[in-house]
Order: structure tokens, then sequence, then C-alpha cells
């Protein structure tokens, strides 16, 4: 008798197992394939035929080859055996993740690829059973949840990586390290972990947008220094931002969150530098009647020298989730939208022009805002 494989806690002959299932397998919905310990596929269902559009057979390919599938950073998945976890005795479940495969055809299809080991009576994992399955899609198109978990864990990955490197390089070479190199890590970790606050309060922004909740807390800012700053803190991640700012000498202060302020224009410079180019970006500061009048309003506007947006793109790059796929399309698609949101929360106004060949330029409005006029009893 073979050895039994362990699957989902319960004892199933490996023999059984390993041949593909049978009717069981068949009558499963989701494309599932199943693997022997070498990582060849024993058995599959129709689900998955239908899947990968046909082709040669599946039963014997090596499953690396068969499905060319790789994560969500394009890189191959598995390249050298099972998941490190895999050797854990008590781990079951492969966790759910995005997977790209390759189809018959050529073309390319993105897959929650979700599974359980299959091991042996000493706990040694003997194959596995994988299921692929599409992800389901909101209402508008919207990414299910598990693709905005992915999305934004891949986000957090990039800094979190970053500050535990240099922290860790810190720590074990001190004394070897120049003046001049714990300050360079020093200021990337710094910038680093300002991204990680970003992300994290862009998500919270998402349903205090979406509820109303949303709270501001107000105070003069000087919005030409601003965006100095920010020009200075995005020129670490993108060492060659050339950036002009201008702005109106008599330009009064703006009554807003400085917070969500930098959050904007932020959002703005970056976006430049991905999907552009950061080289010959203009920020601009004016005061422009209101419209309707009465009053005066701030204008700023952030303007690259890229190709621009096309002109599809343009009606959507306010969309939530929206990522275009010029450029470097990275990114949780949520900046723009709720930088227009935290616009609107302040009574402005957030919008996009891009004539053909002539870059883009973004711009938003504040209300000019008489501080003293306020403080009247």
């Amino acid at each position: 008798m073979p050895e039994p494989a362990v699957l989902a806690g319960e004892a199933i002959p490996a023999e059984a197992v390993l041949a593909g299932g049978g009717a069981l397998l068949a009558a499963l919905p989701d494309a599932t394939l199943v693997l022997d310990e070498a990582r060849r596929i024993t058995g599959y269902n129709q689900a998955a035929v239908a899947l990968l559009g046909g082709g040669p057979p599946l039963a014997g390919q090596d499953c690396r080859s068969a499905l060319s599938a790789r994560d969500d950073t394009g890189r191959p998945l598995w390249p050298d055996g099972w998941p490190r976890g895999a050797a854990l005795r008590s781990v079951r479940a492969i966790p759910p993740r995005p997977v790209t495969v390759r189809r018959a055809d050529g073309t390319d299809v993105t897959v929650i690829a979700a599974g359980t080991y299959l091991r042996d009576r000493a706990g040694l994992v003997a194959g596995a059973v994988l299921s692929l399955r599409r992800p389901p899609r909101r209402v508008g198109g919207e990414p299910s949840a598990i693709e905005v978990v992915s999305t934004v864990s891949h986000e957090l990955r990039s800094p979190l990586t970053s500050v535990k490197g240099y922290t860790s390089l810190m720590l074990n070479r001190w004394d070897r390290l120049s003046d001049d190199q714990k300050r360079m890590m020093l200021e990337q970790v710094n910038h680093d972990a300002d991204r990680v606050v970003r992300l994290i309060t862009e998500l919270l922004d998402i349903s205090r947008l979406e509820t109303g909740r949303l709270v501001l807390r107000r105070q003069l800012v000087d919005v030409a220094r601003l965006a100095a700053t920010v020009v200075a803190k995005v020129r670490l991640e993108y060492p060659d931002l050339d950036a002009d700012i201008r702005f109106d000498e008599a330009m009064p202060q703006a009554w807003a969150d400085p917070d969500k302020l930098e959050q904007v224009l932020t959002n703005l410079v970056e976006n430049a530098c991905k999907y552009a180019t950061p080289e010959g970006l203009l920020v601009q500061g004016r005061v422009t009647p209101a419209t309707p009048p009465p009053g005066e309003m701030i204008n700023v506007v952030v303007t690259d020298r890229g190709e621009g947006i096309p002109s599809g793109d343009l009606p959507k790059v306010f969309t939530k989730f929206f990522r275009r796929s010029e450029g470097k399309p990275t990114g949780s698609g949520l900046g723009l939208w709720i930088s227009r949101g935290l616009v609107e929360a302040h009574g402005g106004a957030l919008t996009a022009e891009s004539p053909p060949g002539q870059g883009a330029s973004f711009r938003f409005t504040l209300p000019v805002v008489d501080v003293e006029k306020l403080q009247e009893p």
C-alpha cells in the first residue's frame, strides 16, 4: 500500500490523489491541478483545460513550463522548488495569491492561485493540489478585495524591505560606516517610513471620504514652501527630478490641513515622475478670481513634459483603482482618486488637462479664506 498523503487534515491514499482524484477532481468548479513531489502535473480537470485554452495534454508536464506562472512582480513562481514555508510540516495550505499564467495561445491571464500540500507520514511534501480561479470583479470593474490587498502589500513591501535592510546594515556595521553613509541610510529610512505612513493614511482616507467622516485639521499653510519640501522628498526616490517651482510673491497662505495638502502635492509630483519624466517638471502657483464670484482661489498646477495622457484615459485618471498602462504602472491606483476627494473636502477642485503631445497638467484650487473673519464672534 502506498503511504497516505494528507489533504486538509484527512488521510487520503497518495495513489488516488496523485493520480488525479477521478470523479471528485472532475466535479470541482475551479481549474484544479494535482502535482507530484517534483511538481509534475499528474491530474487535472476540464476547468483547467478551459482556463489554459487547450494545447498539449497537461499530464506529465512540469507545472513551471506548462503554466509559465509569474507572481505580481513578474518573477517566476517557485523557480527553485516549493516555497520555503513548505519545509515546515505544520504548513498545510498554499495561501491565495494573484498569479499570471500563460495560455496555449500565448496570451496571459491573471488568476488567484491557492492550494493544499500533500504530505506523507513523515510530514514531507509528496505533492500538492492547486486551484486556479479567475479573480471576481465588483460592480464597475473594481478589483476584488484580494487584488486590493495584494496591490497594497506589494506597495508596502518595497519601503519596508529598504527600512529593514538599512537598519540591519547599520546595526551590524555601525563602527565601519562613515558619518556620510549613516546619514544617507537614515535619510532613506525616514523617506521610506513616510511612504508607508502615507499609504496607510490613503487606505484610511478611502472609508473616511466615502462616508463623509474626513476630519481636516486646518491651519495657515505656505503652499510654495510645502511644494519645495515635497519636491525634495520625492527627489530621494527619483534622483533625476528636475522641478521648477514658481509661485506668485503675493500668494496668500492657504487655510488647509497641511498633511492632506502634502499628500495631494506628493501624489501629483510622483505621478509626473512615474508616468511622464522627472525632468522639466513645473510647479506653479497663483491667485485667480473665483468662479463663480465673489472671492479668490489659490491655483496650483503641476505640469510635466511627457507624452501626455491618451484621450481615452483622461476621463478615467480620477477613477478609483485606475492605473494607466504607460510609464511604470505601479501603485494602488488610489492616489488621484483620494487627492481629488481631499481637495474637494477643502472646497476646491482637482482637474487634469493633456493637449496632444504637450505633456499633462494637474490643477487644483483652494479658496482664499480670510482667517481674521473666521475668528470674529
